[in-house]
């Protein structure tokens, strides 16, 4: 026994180094403490990449956090250390995102795919019919659910343009019954992005933020209710993001399950059950390493000159193409083409080797795509352009 003490001991002292500065335009800053690790750019569309400041702070965190001698996957979620986790994480994304008090904060489980049945189960209420807009493969998700629970009206549709471009403010025909209009912002799969939000009226707007939530500011008032699954720029999987208005909540049937009303976890404070704690945590260290680099707005401005930088390489190329309008083309994902597709293996193979991974478009779409969300430095999208241009010039 005496001698598995000290092996502790001298484990717990190994783990105690000094803390990493965070600071996201610094390279150097990015890759201390990492020098017996090889650390790759990962562009995976989900779960994706975390700032390595995070991840540093969160290793040296790992045995005790702040003396309290537990890793926070350990701590009681009703205990006073955990609870002050979350109230600081509450208080920093509300403060990101200038979230009015008139709203709540929901700390969820079951990801983005749950809000597809969460959102009609809790705001179709007596009315029983809702808009939506169909304009890539989640937002076909989320209707196929909602159709389960009520009358779906499709507002909006780009499928005949095989969802290559955001429809306009006037192509959406709304009807002035619905209990909300639902979309998707940022259509991961297919690289789409609305570069407006839809003007509803007095109708509640539902949004699917899971790819573009914190990746800039939003003004949440234009919102009736925001969901995000974590991993794109939140945090790991497991956490899902929900930002209601106070007056939406209370409006489920009866026969919905608890667990399933917004109710039950605004008035317990997201802790009706267990909620995601290291995930949690790991999202509030997120909120504080985003403050740090100055807040959304320039967040903003870093991811768009990401996603300058690499459309106008695509463009630039004959080798390369993006099918998406240029009007509606996302700032997170980013789809491309070669023009000889036999050789997306060995684009994707070599690419690897370069440390430039997780570049295979989704399986329904194929092709090549590039994710670049907020922990993707802009060296990430440096080093993936100049492989594609010295892939190009040996094999186009």
């Amino acid at each position: 026994m005496r001698s598995s003490r000290i092996r502790l001991r001298t484990c717990q002292r190994a783990y105690k180094v000094c803390p990493i500065p965070m600071n996201i335009l610094s390279g150097t800053e990015y890759r201390r403490g990492f020098q017996q690790m090889t650390r790759v750019y990962n562009f995976s569309a989900g779960p994706a990449m975390l700032p390595e400041p995070v991840l540093i702070q969160a290793r040296e965190e790992m045995l005790d956090w702040q003396g309290s001698g537990m890793c926070v996957a350990e701590m009681s979620h009703r205990g006073k250390e955990f609870m002050s986790i979350a109230a600081s994480a509450e208080a920093d994304l509300r403060e990101l995102l200038n979230i009015p008090e008139h709203y709540k904060v929901l700390f969820l489980q079951g990801g983005a795919s749950l809000q597809f049945a969460m959102v009609p189960l809790n705001l179709l209420g007596d009315i029983g019919r809702a808009d939506y807009l169909k304009t890539g493969s989640w937002s076909k998700k989320a209707i196929a659910e909602a159709k389960r629970f009520g009358e779906v009206r499709i507002a909006g549709d780009t499928e005949d343009s095989r969802f290559t471009r955001a429809p306009v403010q006037d192509e959406l025909r709304l009807n002035p019954d619905a209990a909300y209009v639902h979309y998707t912002p940022n259509e991961t799969i297919e690289g789409v992005e609305f570069p407006y939000v839809p003007e509803t009226g007095d109708i509640p707007l539902v949004a699917d933020m899971s790819s573009t939530l914190l990746s800039r500011p939003i003004d949440v008032s234009r919102f009736g209710l925001i969901y995000a699954g974590a991993q794109k720029n939140i945090g790991p999987a497991g956490l899902t993001i929900v930002i209601v208005r106070e007056d939406l909540i209370g409006k489920a049937q009866s026969y919905v399950p608890t667990m399933l009303d917004y109710k039950t976890h605004a008035e317990h404070g997201s802790m009706y059950n267990t909620p995601p704690t290291y995930a949690w945590y790991l999202a509030g260290l997120v909120f504080q390493w985003l403050k740090g680099i100055g807040g959304l707005s320039a967040m903003a401005e870093i991811n768009a000159r990401k996603a300058k930088r690499l459309y106008e390489a695509i463009d630039a190329s004959d080798f390369y193409h993006n099918p998406v309008e240029p009007q509606s083309r996302s700032w997170m994902n980013v789809p491309f083409r070669l023009a000889r597709p036999e050789l997306d293996e060995t684009f994707l193979k070599e690419a690897k080797a370069a440390g430039l991974t997780t570049l295979q478009g989704h399986r329904s779409v194929g092709g090549m795509r590039a994710s670049i969300y907020n922990a993707m430095p802009e060296a990430g999208v440096e080093a993936l352009i100049a492989f594609m241009q010295d892939f190009e010039r040996r094999y186009g």
